[in-house]
């Protein structure tokens, strides 16, 4: 394929704009990596309307602010933003598109008289596609808004599934800003196996993709690429990868991430930007996941020290910077950030709020109630700070809402570790599991709320709290190499599944952990039909979809081959 044709005065012309634009948008991308944020904004402004990539990246700025703040507003200005941005690609794109070519059948000849122009337009105008779907799962975890856009994600899918065929085609002559191109068929083509392969089977039923599922591995090696090449979208493949080694692969799997190679991935990029905030973040995540928590929490304050222009983003600081001190059991200054996210942050009020409440509920008796706040009332104002997001409810608040309700009562039943269930809710024992000394220490929290539930008076609740302490002990029983008591542990709530009154989350999450459990020792049929039965067997509870999603990721690992650790009969996007 020529994607240029010789001899055309316009196709030079718009090489030439071609490169001017991506010089300029590689300009403003280092900008908002150098903490210029407003300056990367201004700089591409006054060109969005005419240029797709002055429009793509200033809406992907926009998107990026976003994800790493979850703020309402910010991810309404990026959805509306990355549609105008849609409509300006729209513009440069052939009247028959590459999608419309697929669907008559006839896209070999069609793509011939493509110019580079009008190739760059079609992947510009997918990466819009796919970064909107980015962003409605982050809108709402349950998959409602992305099954809805079910359309958007195949056509963004398909056209990248056809740009990667091209650039393997014989015929394909690679333009001037080849580059720029492959690194965005990489990206797209990462993206979707990746992603792909972490989706729930019947998230990929409700999405039509019938009988497919992408290819980690595939997926994984398409990002390495794309980051290792000199591109315009070699930047965003990089943090692709850092999110999916240091977030996704906690929260929506079972902390088997890649840190080693997210330092890899990390380490040039903090060299060419040392007081890079969004790098100086991930520092402190990876630290975190090294179980290094004093070494976290110096980069989570470096970062707040960096930039003050962004103060959303000190936010997501004050976020993990809560939980490090959770891990350390220093209450007190885990109440400071959930009261400081309370203040100045709107994600989930009702979520802060319940932090607070949960961290007041661990102080000791000689400790003394900052700013005077009661556990109790705390508790039961959660309720009724319930927020929509794009009309769908945040999983974590559902969560915090229904364990709140108990304190409605006139003479409340207290929760026995409210702050230490909801580290469970994010995976955090896989991040303390790292050291023992930690979770040693969490044991003893857990061992103490356990011995006060025995003195108190047997209630309703009694069979729901002691499974909760039974899960997060067998949990610190297995990263302590206690297996048979982790076994123990797990099973109990099983067996005792029948006298759980309310929180029914905990047997299909107790049986994926006795699988992970059984995986480590490499039982892995015992393992896949506790997975199958958590999967089948259970619905309606909370957090549901992001236990499915640990459910997922528990299964590829159970039917990789163990010997080279690939994905046994998944197929790739390409």
């Amino acid at each position: 394929m020529d994607a240029q044709p010789a001899g055309s005065a316009g196709a030079r012309s718009s090489t030439s704009d071609l490169n001017v634009a991506l010089r300029e948008c590689m300009a403003a991308l280092d900008l908002f990596l150098n903490n210029k944020f407003s300056d990367a904004l201004a700089s591409l402004q006054a060109k969005t309307k005419d240029s797709m990539y002055h429009a793509l990246t200033y809406a992907t700025i926009l998107e990026m602010q976003a994800m790493m703040t979850f703020d309402p507003q910010d991810i309404l200005n990026a959805g509306n933003t990355m549609k105008e941005a849609q409509a300006t690609c729209q513009r440069f794109r052939k009247k028959s598109t590459v999608a419309d070519s697929i669907n008559n059948l006839v896209h070999r000849q069609s793509l011939e008289h493509f110019t580079e122009e009008e190739i760059h337009a079609e992947i510009c105008y997918a990466e819009c596609l796919l970064q909107r779907a980015a962003l409605t799962f982050l809108q709402d975890e349950n998959m409602v808004s992305f099954i809805k856009g079910g359309i958007k994600v195949r056509n963004s899918y398909q056209t990248y599934r056809e740009l990667d065929s091209l650039i393997q085609s014989p015929h394909y002559v690679k333009g001037e800003n080849h580059l720029h191109f492959e690194g965005g068929v990489k990206l797209g083509v990462g993206a979707f196996n990746l992603t792909l392969s972490m989706f729930p089977a019947r998230i990929l039923r409700l999405l039509e993709f019938v009988g497919f599922s992408g290819n980690k591995e595939h997926g994984l090696l398409q990002l390495q690429e794309g980051a290792s090449s000199y591109s315009f979208r070699s930047v965003l493949c990089t943090m692709l990868l850092l999110c999916y080694h240091t977030f996704m692969t906690f929260v929506l799997g079972t902390g088997k991430g890649n840190v080693e190679e997210a330092e890899k991935l990390l380490k040039p990029y903090l060299a060419r930007y040392p007081k890079g905030a969004i790098f100086l973040f991930f520092a402190g995540r990876i630290e975190t996941l090294k179980g290094n928590i004093d070494a976290a929490v110096h980069r989570y304050e470096e970062c707040c020290e960096a930039q003050q222009y962004w103060k959303q983003f000190h936010h997501m600081c004050y976020w993990e910077l809560m939980w490090c001190f959770t891990y350390k059991r220093q209450w007190k200054m885990a109440f400071f950030y959930a009261d400081l996210l309370s203040k100045e942050n709107t994600w989930s009020k009702a979520t802060y709020i319940y932090m607070k409440a949960a961290y007041l509920s661990m102080f000791g008796p000689d400790d003394c109630s900052p700013f005077g706040d009661s556990e109790v009332e705390l508790f039961r104002i959660v309720p009724s700070l319930k927020l929509k997001i794009a009309g769908k409810s945040l999983p974590t608040e559902k969560f915090a809402i229904r364990k709140a309700r108990r304190y409605l009562s006139s003479n409340p039943i207290p929760l026995p570790v409210p702050p230490l269930e909801m580290m469970y809710i994010w995976n955090g024992y896989a991040v303390i599991g790292k050291c023992p000394n930690l979770t040693e220490g969490m044991l003893e929290t857990l061992n103490e709320a356990e011995e006060a539930l025995a003195r108190s008076s047997a209630t309703e609740l009694l069979a729901d709290d002691r499974c909760v302490i039974k899960l997060l002990k067998g949990l610190c029983f297995k990263h302590l190499g206690k297996i048979s008591e982790a076994e123990d542990h797990f099973n109990y709530i099983y067996l005792n599944e029948k006298k759980i009154k309310y929180d029914h989350y905990l047997i299909p999450n107790a049986l994926l952990e006795l699988a992970i459990l059984y995986l480590d020792q490499d039982r892995r049929e015992e393992a896949i039909k506790l997975l199958e039965k958590a999967k089948q067997n259970y619905k309606n509870y909370s957090m549901e979809t992001r236990t499915h999603f640990r459910i997922q990721a528990a299964l590829h690992q159970a039917k990789s081959a163990p010997e080279n650790g690939m994905h046994c009969g998944a197929s790739a996007v390409s």
